[in-house]
């Protein structure tokens, strides 16, 4: 068993493992229990009773953190005419079509997020063995190929945050940042819950969230009672 040090170890005294803590009390350990010299980036861990091999047990979809994530999201947006230059007054890092794709297909991908028009992915389409395994192809079920993408760029440096279950039906989620302090981080934390207990597909049965954690980067993982929020 890897020994975390004399630090992790005092930062775990007060919290009880086995025991399921609401949200605000939880958060406030985690930032009362940071040892870290940096600002250590805030996770929520869900175990999901699903099974995500079958079609209609998937969970993926999106939310806007109300407080954002705490770090800077560099956006490309495929685009061209109007929708460029409104890509552009809204923020977005990089905008264009055929000179994006080029620099992409010669191994640049230094941005965090991509948005398109509905119009180019024909061609953006084109990048998918590319783009999809670094879980940076757009996609309009997370609205990022929408002819508003002004709002989409908005959005997205605001906070707007993926989710998606893995093979194992687990989903990580960013809530933040230690310096949030504990109301704003607990206000981010609950809009992920909910975000999650919404997005429970129709064909799950028996229990959907059977466990849920929030720990900061280097400190220990304090349980959550979600069960106020799943009435």
């Amino acid at each position: 068993m890897t020994d975390h040090g004399k630090k992790y170890r005092t930062s775990r005294e007060g919290i009880d493992r086995l025991k399921r803590y609401p949200i605000p009390e939880a958060v406030e350990m985690v930032t009362a229990k940071k040892y870290a010299k940096f600002d250590e980036t805030v996770d929520l861990a869900f175990r999901l009773g699903i099974d995500p091999r079958h079609a209609d047990q998937m969970v993926r979809g999106t939310v806007l953190l109300p407080h954002g994530t705490g770090a800077t999201v560099r956006v490309l947006v495929f685009a061209v005419g109007e929708k460029a230059e409104a890509a552009r007054q809204a923020g977005a890092d990089f905008v264009g079509l055929d000179d994006m794709i080029e620099k992409i297909n010669g191994g640049w991908v230094d941005f965090d997020r991509a948005v398109a028009t509905p119009d180019v992915m024909g061609k953006v389409g084109k990048l998918g063995k590319i783009l999809g395994p670094r879980g940076l192809m757009p996609n309009p079920k997370l609205g990022t190929v929408t002819p508003d993408v002004g709002k989409a760029v908005q959005e997205l440096k605001r906070g707007k945050v993926e989710f998606k279950a893995d093979k194992a039906g687990n989903v990580h989620v960013v809530a933040g940042k230690t310096s949030f302090g504990k109301d704003r981080l607990a206000e981010n934390v609950t809009a992920v819950v909910d975000a999650i207990l919404r997005a429970k597909p129709a064909g799950v049965k028996g229990v959907y969230v059977r466990n849920v954690a929030v720990s900061s980067t280097m400190g220990p993982a304090v349980r959550l009672d979600v069960q106020e929020l799943a009435r």
